[in-house]
């Protein structure tokens, strides 16, 4: 039997190191038309079955030459048979040879049609001489030669890879057999000619049975083997490319099989691992053991590897190995170092979770401190703290000197609160200039109110910053969990109320959650909701306090003032639902209300008459300001120069440039604009000369205690002159008695409001006493 060389052996039993075999060929493709694994087996098997085919075809001949020895010529038997043998030795050691030479994937093609062409060749070489000398042979003689053909059909079981010459061959002797059963059918008797052809088609059909079997084994080998050398070829690249290693373990988990990679990095020899236990080379990795015990299968098993090139990571995955009566064997699976990748994701992680500006951890690490923190303090019972800090007057920082020196406070403020808090607690930065800090032990609450004043009073020291000297300040809410929040959430909007209560308080303060806090908090969410509802269902009304000529006494005009009649809560002063308004973002759409009201109820009055307005701080800087009264005038048919805006001195505070353009344009529709307040707030002198203020408005706190305190009198007068300076009138607040008004008018006020000429009334009210004033002047 023909036995295939080496190098073929092993391009058909690539294996595993479990011995699995992986492919019939190192070099099939099975997509290849030029080299597949099917017609690489289908070669090398019929070079196998050659001499099995041509021994056959040789003994044939000699048995009909036997047959025919003194019927037919010597040297026309003797030339046959020897023409026989010679053809199929040809034949023989021509497959031989086309099964190393044309196969793999350097091999040439061996058409099919020539594979069949010889075979019908060899066939009608055969078939030659019998049919010849059939007819003139003694019906005994053809009887011999008709059953010859017939048993020499079987033969075909040498073609069986290749079906197209099975067809072929038996086709040609099943033409031939039946050329000489007609020449004999007068001489061969019929039960015999019957028996040859049972022969016959029971060697058909049993060589075509055999031939599709053995072609479709041979196609399933052939896919099997492409499949397998692939996976072989995948894990070979695998492991050649550094990419991982491969291990294999038995029934006791003792290694049987593993990488040179990770021989390499255990920095042992093989025969050192292979029969020892895995888990134990790996450090006894507890996760592992259990596993491998549990014998299923699992994936991306990370772990920590102490080597001699220092603490490495590996990910290992296994699956079981399970035998054809389904006893466990065993694992086999992947390993990889996934140390670079690790110290990756840590880097990343820390980018994630820090400030790139102070280097401090940020807000999403700030939530995650304060819950470690929050979980201790529930184990342990020992409260935990969370502090927001707010910078105190950093904005203009940026807006005065640039944003590089805003960063350079903001990296010495981070620097100062690490000094300060030291280890007893995280400092974090929320964003722009918000600050946290998370104090772990907050069991003494004086030493968290010691640390806060100790921050304050840092924060407040000046910054050298480029030979240029900063000033801010620090305000600081904190809560303590679990006693005021039990989540992080929970705590963070805690100390994010007292935060609101520092910043409210006059800055530069510490402010700790109350119940009080919350309850506060809790009426003004519900004081925005019901807000928002009055604004649709129209639950606010103006009212209207005169103002009267400090000389004549006579009405000159009201300032107009907004009221809130809750349905429930009743009359609701303005002081406590403007400032909701405006953080709330209402107070464009309430002031402009406000203004259709205000200019509405003055087109009803005499020319005369003016009406005041209260403009705030947000609507000073609204853009749209000036189309609005411009729209509400002309609606209703109103001189500009019948209405004044009143704005106090808190508007220089934001964008001084956008607020002093809608001013004049403001002016330019005649409007009058009156600063409200003057002298209880922000310096605004400098602003008094920009030709924008027609009026200004002294406070009622000042006129009311200028009876008692001379200073407020040098005050008022100072207030007067400046005015007059400006061409400025002079409106004075809170007159409520006679010698208030006498004292004002003394100093030189020209207008007068107070409790002494009117408190605020009612439209109707306002309007009766509108038309007294019209009915008084119609009788002079």
């Amino acid at each position: 039997m023909y036995e295939a060389p080496d190098r073929y052996k092993r391009m058909i039993s690539a294996r595993l190191p479990g011995g699995e075999s992986f492919g019939l060929s190192q070099s099939a493709d099975p997509g290849d038309d030029m080299s597949s694994p099917l017609r690489d087996t289908q070669l090398i098997a019929r070079g196998q079955l050659a001499a099995f085919f041509a021994s056959a075809n040789a003994v044939a001949a000699l048995l009909v030459a036997a047959t025919l020895w003194g019927q037919v010529q010597i040297a026309l038997l003797a030339g046959w048979a020897g023409a026989v043998a010679i053809c199929n030795l040809l034949a023989m050691h021509l497959a031989r040879t086309q099964a190393i030479t044309h196969v793999g994937r350097s091999g040439r093609k061996v058409p099919q049609w020539q594979m069949v062409g010889e075979v019908i060749g060899r066939a009608l070489l055969f078939l030659s001489l019998p049919i010849y000398c059939f007819g003139s042979l003694d019906p005994s003689f053809q009887l011999i030669v008709a059953t010859l053909l017939a048993g020499l059909g079987i033969a075909a079981l040498g073609l069986v890879v290749v079906p197209a010459c099975v067809t072929a061959w038996m086709s040609c002797f099943v033409g031939g057999l039946s050329v000489v059963l007609v020449m004999a059918r007068h001489t061969v008797p019929l039960g015999h000619m019957l028996a040859i052809l049972f022969t016959l088609g029971v060697a058909v059909f049993g060589v075509v049975t055999v031939a599709r079997w053995a072609f479709s084994q041979l196609k399933t080998n052939a896919d099997v083997g492409s499949q397998s050398e692939s996976a072989s070829l995948l894990l070979q690249e695998y492991e050649q490319r550094g990419v991982g290693w491969l291990w294999q373990v038995d029934s006791e988990n003792r290694v049987s099989y593993i990488s040179s990679r990770m021989t390499a990095l255990l920095g042992r020899p093989s025969s050192a691992i292979v029969g020892h236990s895995l888990p134990s080379l790996l450090g006894g990795h507890a996760e592992l053991g259990r596993v491998l015990l549990g014998k299923q299968p699992f994936n991306q098993l990370e772990m920590e590897l102490k080597t001699a090139r220092g603490t490495r990571w590996i990910s290992i995955a296994g699956d079981p190995i399970i035998d054809t009566a389904g006893r466990f064997e065993g694992f086999r699976g992947v390993g990889s170092d996934i140390t670079e990748v690790r110290q990756t994701q840590e880097r990343l992680t820390h980018l994630a979770n820090m400030d790139v500006l102070s280097g401090l951890p940020n807000r999403g690490r700030v939530r995650q401190l304060l819950g470690e923190a929050l979980r201790t303090a529930v184990s342990s019972n020992v409260p935990c703290a969370i502090m927001f800090l707010d910078l105190d007057g950093f904005k203009p920082v940026n807006d005065t000197f640039g944003h590089p020196k805003g960063d350079a406070v903001l990296q010495a403020v981070a620097k100062r609160l690490c000094d300060e808090v030291a280890i007893d607690g995280h400092v974090g930065r929320m964003g722009g200039d918000e600050f946290a800090i998370v104090v772990n032990d907050a069991q003494s609450r004086t030493k968290v109110e010691g640390l806060a004043d100790r921050i304050i009073r840092a924060i407040a020291e000046p910054y050298m910053i480029e030979q240029t000297e900063i000033r801010i300040g620090v305000s600081i809410g904190c809560a303590f969990g679990p006693i005021d929040g039990a989540t992080v959430d929970d705590l963070i909007l805690k100390a994010d109320l007292a935060l609101y209560e520092a910043k409210g308080a006059g800055r530069g303060v510490a402010k700790y959650f109350s119940s009080e806090l919350q309850s506060e908090q809790e009426d003004r969410v519900q004081l925005e909701s019901d807000l928002r509802k009055a604004i649709v269902a129209k639950q606010f009304h103006l009212v209207y306090q005169p103002l009267v000529n400090a000389k004549t006494q006579k009405l000159v005009g009201f300032e107009a003032l907004i009221r809130w009649n809750h349905p429930q809560r009743g009359l609701i002063p303005p002081p406590v639902f403007i400032p909701v308004a405006e953080e709330c973002g209402l107070m464009l759409q309430l002031g402009e209300w406000v203004i259709e009201e205000a200019i509405r109820a003055a087109a009803t009055w005499p020319e005369p008459i003016t009406v005041a307005i209260n403009i705030s701080p947000k609507q000073i800087v609204a853009p749209a300001l000036p189309n609005v009264v411009s729209q509400a005038l002309s609606r209703n048919k109103v001189p500009g120069n019948r209405i004044e805006l009143e704005v106090t001195e808190g508007v220089f505070l934001g964008d001084s440039k956008q607020t002093l353009d809608v001013m004049k344009r403001l002016r330019g529709l005649g409007v009058g604009i009156a600063l409200d307040d003057f002298g209880t707030g922000y310096s605004s002198i400098g602003y008094l000369n920009k030709a924008v203020f027609h009026k200004l408005k002294i406070d009622g706190s000042f006129v009311r205690e200028a009876g008692t305190r001379p200073e407020n009198v040098a005050i008022i007068q100072s207030i007067v002159q400046l005015a007059k300076s400006f061409r400025m009138q002079i409106t004075a607040e809170g007159v409520e008695t006679a010698e208030d008004f006498e004292r004002m008018r003394d100093l030189g006020v020209d207008t007068i409001q107070g409790y002494l000429f009117g408190r605020p009334l009612s439209y109707d009210r306002a309007n009766q006493m509108v038309l007294g004033l019209s009915a008084k002047q119609l009788a002079s």
